[in-house]
């Protein structure tokens, strides 16, 4: 009840002072008026090609490491190491990553601050996500899986490809969920290496910088001057509401893959 209270009551506050914001013209147009009215569409864009782009990046590697971790790696110095790496990235404030996103990418590459910057920062606070979850997936299939699989002559890749992955999907996949909602909520990140405060058009590449609900959320709160209740909270129960949407998902998802098991 001291979890679940809070959220309810949240949901309520952001529900009764926002909701008469919510409309059709709210999500599918820009801001107008020094961003005291207008709509949060712009908002809405940017955040998706943040959260794909960091998913492009952090997921493959996030994958590949775990499995490397589990079905491959001996215990020595070196995964000794990497796993302190993960813990240590795990606990590494949101700010931080956005300093290093600033040096690595924006500075460094001269990718400048753009929406590639920006995804990037965001891939890498995600990977410690997508590894925990996908080794403790591959981690919940029974070795009698992998030892059959062995007697009867299968190479320990082919194991992996076609027995111990398709077993752990429904943790793997929960993760990779959980990671979006993190991404589609974080500010600090994307501040430095890709938001931007306004911008009246569409980011045409991965190379401009875009608008975030986080970010817009922000910069109404505490930036603009006069905007209307309503739209301020509006836009907190569009980005909430994203992020229940995509979590309420990855729940589906579990329970469908896991009644479908075998095992």
């Amino acid at each position: 009840m001291f979890i679940a209270v809070p959220i309810f009551l949240i949901i309520g506050v952001l529900t009764a002072k926002g909701g008469a914001a919510i409309s059709w013209e709210f999500l599918t147009t820009e801001p107008v008026k020094g961003m005291t009215a207008g709509g949060i569409f712009p908002a809405i864009i940017g955040t998706l090609w943040l959260v794909a782009l960091s998913l492009v990046f952090s997921c493959p590697i996030g994958v590949i490491a775990a499995i490397y971790l589990t079905e491959y790696a001996p215990s020595n110095a070196l995964t000794r190491c990497i796993n302190l790496a993960i813990i240590n990235l795990a606990g590494v404030p949101s700010i931080v990553h956005a300093l290093f996103g600033l040096g690595a990418f924006v500075l460094f590459l001269e990718f400048g601050t753009s929406i590639l910057a920006a995804s990037l920062t965001l891939g890498i606070m995600n990977l410690p996500v997508i590894i925990t979850a996908t080794r403790e997936s591959l981690e919940a299939v029974p070795r009698s899986f992998r030892e059959a699989c062995w007697n009867v002559g299968a190479s320990r890749w082919q194991t992996i490809w076609h027995v111990v992955l398709p077993n752990s999907l429904p943790g793997i996949l929960t993760g990779i969920i959980f990671a979006v909602s993190r991404a589609a909520g974080e500010t600090a990140p994307i501040l430095f290496t890709g938001a931007a405060f306004y911008l009246p058009f569409l980011p045409q590449s991965i190379f401009d910088q875009c608008m975030a609900l986080s970010m817009h959320l922000f910069t109404l709160s505490t930036q603009v001057v006069g905007v209307p209740e309503e739209v301020s909270y509006g836009t907190a129960l569009v980005l909430v509401g994203t992020v229940l949407l995509v979590n309420a998902f990855s729940i589906v998802m579990r329970v469908y893959f896991r009644s479908h098991k075998k095992w």
